[in-house]
């Protein structure tokens, strides 16, 4: 009994171990990765996951104090009609979202959602003006007419979430 109970645990480890490098290989984002064909631009890593809460201070205290995670200062961004926060995590960062007044997007938000969640994903891009063009042309809608500074101060667009699989997505030039 123990030795097949060792011989079907060895047969399973190998299939693991010869199924990794192809997981790994499947899972990196290659910084040289190719353009799409006829494209002007092209998508990059994760930037930050943006999170919706409603007590600023006690999320802010969840990553630093319990977590220890290294946890930005509040920052208000009034033209975005948010207080924001970033927790960075090493290979990625968390945004930490509070409203900045009543016509906040992120109120009527946390309206709908009063302990808060998921907000956004911010997704890299090299070429926002051409992103944002090409994506037009793909029946993509974007949320403003035009680029906006965002909180790193480099130019962001909002894809609409029902043309993103309902998920609202940041794209910020890199």
């Amino acid at each position: 009994m123990a030795a097949s109970m060792r011989t079907l645990a060895a047969g399973f480890l190998s299939r693991l171990q010869a199924a990794a490098p192809l997981v790994r290989t499947l899972s990196i984002s290659h910084p040289s990765a190719q353009k799409s064909p006829g494209s002007l631009w092209k998508l990059g890593r994760l930037n930050h996951v943006a999170i919706a809460v409603p007590d600023l201070e006690k999320a802010k205290s969840l990553y630093k104090e319990v977590l220890g995670a290294p946890v930005s200062e509040t920052v208000p961004l009034p033209e975005h009609g948010v207080y924001t926060v970033f927790v960075e995590l090493g290979n990625t960062k968390l945004e930490l979202l509070h409203p900045l007044g009543d016509k906040s997007p992120v109120a009527s938000f946390l309206q709908k959602n009063k302990a808060g969640g998921l907000h956004h994903v911010c997704i890299e891009v090299d070429n926002i003006a051409a992103a944002i063009a090409d994506l037009k042309k793909k029946q993509i809608r974007v949320l403003s007419e035009e680029a906006q500074i965002g909180a790193h101060g480099k130019p962001v667009i909002f894809l609409h979430p029902k043309d993103c699989g309902g998920v609202l997505v940041e794209l910020e030039e890199a």
